[in-house]
């Protein structure tokens, strides 16, 4: 049955622009929400600006400029870099709308109503150089709890641990970096303990993944939970408390209310109401967020919803920090990338199907490592999937009328779809694509049998050519659909090659014949090293000139050093071009009739040490003692000898090595060698690769291949 579903994603602060942080989650939800339409559900997905606090009031006065004129400003920016991505709302709102006011004034009449409001004198931290009170966000200094350095007001990065500011060691402003004083005034607060039943049950009722479930209740909900202060006093930049003159509502209280203000005004512009979605029990409400942001999801807005009678949300689907090269992402280290940076070298469809191969549904934190980056788009995307089409389609003018006889192909792909639907809807999007990338290599390994390119030369088999096409082309069709959540600029390439748009999950369970087909256009083109290197000094140069850049959902932290060294932390000393490995080695697809280039001996020569790994990282890779059963020459390949591998027993892989320079076949069989036995398979022109063999060397007729002491078996792991 049709489902209506509300999906909303975090709020990007108004004060920063997009990097590539925020877009893990709203390229996530982005994801889940053209999935859950492809199954024909109703899906309404909303987000906006979270435009209020101290930040934005000192930027204005910085800029000499009112906050509205930022907000505008930014609004149109953080649109524009979603809209680049691919990420697309039904509306998108701010938290200083007059809806946006109207909402939070009646959430704060309820918690009135209810007696959840008390009211008592705060000694708090005060900047007497900005002349202003310190949120939380805007005071760092030694965590009283572990005693790490540089940590949030009210949270600590290293030991999760929350405190109230002036618990904090050392405290400094980075406002003004001044030493901030203690000053008294009067704060109003939201008592969540008379919610702490309510909230243990809430959160042990599915809402979240078990291991954020834990951590919460173990976290927050094992002692009474402390009063909530929901105000700041003059001068700040916010909605004024009616019913306390001089007061302020703080921005964690009128932000998650911003999600239902984008609701009520999208409802206005579309003759809906409100309540058809935030007060029926037939509508589900998932909320996308990171998990430094998870307690105010899981405990305070929770709390909000009730006492004020809206509904709960379904699911919160909490996800981790995007590292970079096993690092979190800093802003005082210069690991951060903007969307506007990758967006002028780089195509959206990389990053968006790298992100999706990175998620579960866990909230683990994702490594954006850039060689892997390169090697996995051009690996999956264009050796395995547009593959296919280039193969094909420019062979034959049509499908043919009849779906032809595949050996039970197309039907093992439709079969495959409630398991692929499964995890989509669980937000495990790992499993997704590890699953469509296992049809992509059965639909190769057939094209691979059934040889195309060697049909087209023999006008006998016009016939079986055809028909060859026209399953390599449903196949293709197949995984664009189940792509289609992902990669739907690819979506569209597919639907206009056949002649017939995606337009459901369904369209994945009933091959396309008849249909004349379109001349075959590049789709995804390979990763471009060069583009990435460019991206990389774009970002160290570009910086962020929206200051001061603290946020709720993103800490700030002290100034970034002048020189970021983005590239050295990524992809160490050596630039990135001259670490993604040549076409040879990451056996993608050659084009019938092309031989493989020449490598640059340049880049393997005096190799600098690459940058440490953690020993865990190391263990990832399974090194394999291999017995050379069989070495054969490969056609047209000048460097390529391929390999038959046995592993003892009856465990063969077939693996293309670059060393025909400096070995014959003949040296080779029956010998022992190392290989990496866990590699993702990759598809050539000639096969398709399953591993890597070992050798070191400087290329040519320097190359040696690695062997185990007399005695190793094959099969036997290297440790």
């Amino acid at each position: 049955m049709p489902r209506r579903i509300l999906v909303t994603s975090a709020l990007p602060y108004v004060n920063g622009h997009i990097h590539l942080g925020h877009l893990v989650e709203h390229i996530q939800t982005n994801i889940w929400v053209r999935f859950q339409r492809l199954r024909g559900h109703e899906v309404l997905y909303l987000c906006a600006d979270d435009t209020h606090g101290t930040a934005t009031m000192i930027r204005a006065r910085q800029e000499g400029r009112s906050e509205q004129a930022i907000i505008q400003d930014m609004s149109k920016a953080h649109q524009d870099d979603f809209r680049a991505f691919g990420v697309e709302f039904d509306h998108y709102g701010s938290t200083d709308s007059e809806a946006n006011r109207a909402l939070v004034s009646e959430f704060w009449a309820a918690l009135r109503a209810a007696g959840k409001v008390v009211e008592r004198d705060v000694t708090q931290l005060y900047d007497p150089v900005a002349g202003s009170f310190l949120a939380d966000r805007f005071v760092r200094g030694t965590c009283p709890v572990c005693g790490t350095k540089d940590q949030n007001g009210d949270n600590c990065e290293k030991c999760s641990s929350t405190y109230a500011p002036t618990d904090l060691i050392d405290p400094v402003s980075i406002l003004s970096g001044a030493k901030p004083e203690l000053r008294s005034a009067r704060h109003y607060f939201v008592r969540l303990e008379p919610f702490h039943e309510f909230l243990s049950q809430w959160t042990r009722s599915g809402v979240m993944h078990p291991d954020m479930m834990r951590w919460v209740t173990n976290t927050f909900l094992v002692d009474e939970l402390r009063d909530w202060d929901v105000s700041r006093p003059a001068p700040y930049f916010g909605f004024e408390i009616p019913d306390a003159p001089g007061n302020y509502f703080y921005v964690w209280l009128d932000a998650p209310i911003g999600y239902m203000a984008a609701t009520q005004e999208w409802c206005v512009a579309h003759s809906d109401t409100l309540a058809r979605w935030w007060k029926s029990p037939e509508c589900e409400i998932h909320h996308f967020i990171g998990k430094d942001i998870a307690y105010f999801h899981t405990l305070f807005w929770p709390a909000m919803l009730q006492c004020a009678g809206y509904s709960l949300p379904k699911q919160v689907h909490i996800h981790g920090f995007l590292q970079v090269a096993g690092e979190k992402m800093s802003k005082s280290k210069g690991t951060f990338i903007r969307a506007s940076a990758y967006i002028e070298h780089l195509s959206p469809s990389y990053l968006r199907y790298y992100y999706a191969s990175k998620l579960t549904a866990k909230a683990e934190d994702i490594d954006l490592n850039l060689v892997e980056f390169a090697n996995k788009i051009n690996s999956d995307l264009v050796g395995k999937v547009v593959n296919l089409a280039s193969r094909s389609a420019r062979f034959v003018p049509a499908l043919t009328a009849a779906y032809p006889e595949d050996g039970g192909l197309f039907a093992t792909g439709a079969a495959a779809s409630e398991e692929i639907a499964a995890a989509y809807e669980e937000g495990d999007f790992n499993l997704a694509m590890r699953l469509i990338m296992g049809l992509a290599d059965k639909a190769n390994e057939y094209v691979e049998q059934a040889a195309p390119w060697a049909l087209k030369k023999d006008p006998a088999q016009a016939t079986r050519l055809a028909e060859v096409c026209t399953v390599a082309l449903n196949c293709f069709r197949q995984l664009a659909v189940y792509l289609a959540p992902v990669l739907p600029q690819f979506a569209e390439q597919a639907g206009a090659l056949l002649g017939t748009p995606i337009t459901a999950w369904s369209d994945a369970q009933a091959p396309v014949i008849g249909n004349a087909i379109a001349p075959f256009a590049r789709m995804l083109d390979r990763v471009d090293p060069a583009k990435i290197d460019a991206m990389v000094l774009a970002s160290r140069q570009q910086g962020d000139d929206a200051l001061p850049a603290a946020s709720p959902a993103t800490p700030a932290t002290p100034s970034a050093p002048a020189a970021p060294a983005l590239a050295k932390a990524a992809v160490g000393a050596t630039p990135i071009a001259a670490l993604v490995v040549p076409a040879e080695d990451v056996a993608l697809s050659v084009p019938e009739g092309e031989i493989e280039r020449e490598s640059d001996s340049a880049t393997l020569r005096e190799e600098p040490i690459a940058p440490r790994v953690a020993f865990t990282d190391f263990q990832k890779l399974d090194l394999r003692v291999a017995e050379v059963l069989l070495a054969e020459e490969v056609p047209k390949a000048r460097k390529i000898i391929k390999l038959t591998l046995g592993l003892g027993g009856s465990e063969r892989r077939t693996v293309f090595a670059g060393i025909k320079s400096a070995y014959k076949p003949e040296q080779l069989q029956g010998r022992l060698i190392v290989f990496v036995a866990n590699l993702e398979p990759r598809t050539m022109s000639f096969g398709i690769s399953e591993g890597m063999a070992i050798a070191a060397g400087t290329g040519e007729q320097e190359i040696f291949l690695l062997s185990p002491d007399s005695g190793a078996k094959p099969g036997q792991r290297v440790h």
